[in-house]
């Protein structure tokens, strides 16, 4: 728990701060006097004025941060002084401030997702199982071994990016070709056809709903007991299993049980050693379980072998990657929110900062990566919601702006009242769904 709590902090530190850092950038470039940058809410814990007067403080409750500008000039401030204020700066610089700090979040989304790039990672290849009969994938061509190498024309070597590039059209149906190298070698284009999915938290994996599913990994030898009859059958570390008995293409799982159920006889075993097939023979030893029934083992401990590929890109690859990704999550990101707003996609989706929560933990204990990753998603989510047109957001305060660009005057108070209202319910409506959602998948 303390360690997703303290996950969960430093996300929320660092791209809120982020975010806020964009306002003040800004800001001082657009001339206006920011009284106060600081790094958590709360009490001051901190303190330091730099010459231009900003204090930069470090506050007790780290969940982000805050800038406070000067909005308006007291009544005995110099003609200088009074050119600070935010409030006496001209329409398109007021807007450029406000604008800044979506724009960092998604800065920040694209400098994190070149560097997942130029980082890489270790992922499964993306290699298919046979596809279930009649399914969408079966139609379409799809046979057990199939290697995607390019969806679109735009190249994929794993099984995440396979996912990633096939997201948009499984939620919103169409036709998307699918180039793959097949199990003996050929190059062939699948048209992949897909209906629109249903999109529900607890919901069923798109990916399989339509057929494509990862590969099962072959049982691979990882340990061998001493004196077991797995070294006596000549069974040596690193021996991919292939077949036992009557079984082909086995999984760990019923290898295990295979081994279990046939004590003391005489099963032919399978495996590739080195790519080379071994046909060997071996007798399981009888032993007693925790049931008291005979059971068989022959002294082995078995992993998995699957296709694993590190996917890098040099710097100019990685920063267009980051780019293209980070714009479309964005898009894809307000598409569901307007089919949310459609009712096509169950409000259900909505998530607040308990799942959030959850994931900073789960993706932090994976490695950098995920949780880079997982920055990467988060900072794209908070520019775009910012921009929304609800008023209290940053979108809120660009959609007045738009207004007083078209009436030529500053909107009346009244409006600006009204709009907090507004805005403040909505809010705190979806706060509150958010919430809902949260528990109930917690106690579901």
């Amino acid at each position: 728990m303390l360690f997703t709590l303290l996950a969960f902090a430093l996300a929320l530190g660092v791209l809120i701060t982020f975010h806020e850092l964009g306002h003040y950038w800004v800001a001082r470039r657009c001339g206006v006097r920011v009284l106060r940058f600081s790094v958590g809410f709360g009490k001051v814990l901190a303190r330091r004025v730099d010459r231009h007067g900003t204090e930069w403080a470090i506050s007790a409750i780290p969940l982000g941060g805050y800038v406070k500008m000067l909005d308006d000039a007291p009544p005995n401030a110099s003609a200088a002084e009074g050119n600070e204020a935010f409030n006496r700066k001209s329409l398109w610089r007021r807007s450029a401030i406000v604008l800044a700090g979506p724009v960092a979040n998604l800065v920040l989304a694209v400098l994190l997702y070149t560097a997942l790039g130029l980082l890489g990672s270790n992922e499964p290849a993306a290699i298919l199982a046979a596809p279930p009969a009649n399914s969408m994938a079966a139609q379409a061509g799809f046979q057990a071994g199939d290697r995607i190498t390019a969806i679109n024309q735009e190249e994929v070597q794993s099984w995440s990016e396979a996912r990633w590039s096939l997201l948009d059209v499984l939620t919103s149906g169409g036709e998307v070709s699918v180039q793959v190298d097949t199990a003996t070698g050929l190059s062939r284009e699948r048209l992949l056809r897909l209906t629109a999915g249903t999109i529900e938290p607890d919901g069923s994996d798109l990916m399989a709903e339509a057929g494509l599913n990862l590969a099962m990994p072959r049982p691979l030898v990882n340990q061998i007991n001493p004196g077991g009859a797995g070294e006596q059958a000549g069974l040596r570390s690193g021996d991919i299993i292939v077949a036992l008995g009557s079984l082909k293409d086995p999984s760990a799982g019923t290898v295990v049980a295979e081994v279990q159920k046939n004590p003391g006889k005489t099963l032919p075993i399978t495996v590739l050693r080195d790519a080379v097939p071994v046909t060997l023979t071996v007798i399981p030893r009888a032993e007693a379980a925790a049931s008291g029934a005979q059971v068989g083992r022959i002294g082995v401990m078995l992993g998995a072998d699957f296709p694993m590929v590190t996917v890098r890109y040099g710097v100019l690859d990685s920063l267009g990657r980051g780019i293209s990704r980070t714009v479309d999550t964005a898009w894809f990101s307000l598409k569901m929110m307007w089919r949310m707003v459609l009712g096509d996609v169950s409000l259900r989706n909505v998530s607040g900062p308990v799942t959030i929560a959850d994931y900073a933990g789960q993706t932090a204990r994976l490695g950098l990566s995920a949780y880079i990753g997982f920055l990467a998603l988060i900072s794209v989510s908070i520019g775009v919601l910012n921009l929304l047109p609800i008023p209290m957001l940053d979108g809120g305060h660009l959609m007045y702006y738009v207004l007083e660009a078209v009436r030529g005057k500053p909107v009346p108070d009244k409006w600006l009242e009204n709009g907090q209202r507004i805005g403040l319910g909505l809010l705190a409506g979806l706060m509150g769904l958010a919430f809902f959602n949260d528990f109930s998948r917690l106690f579901s």
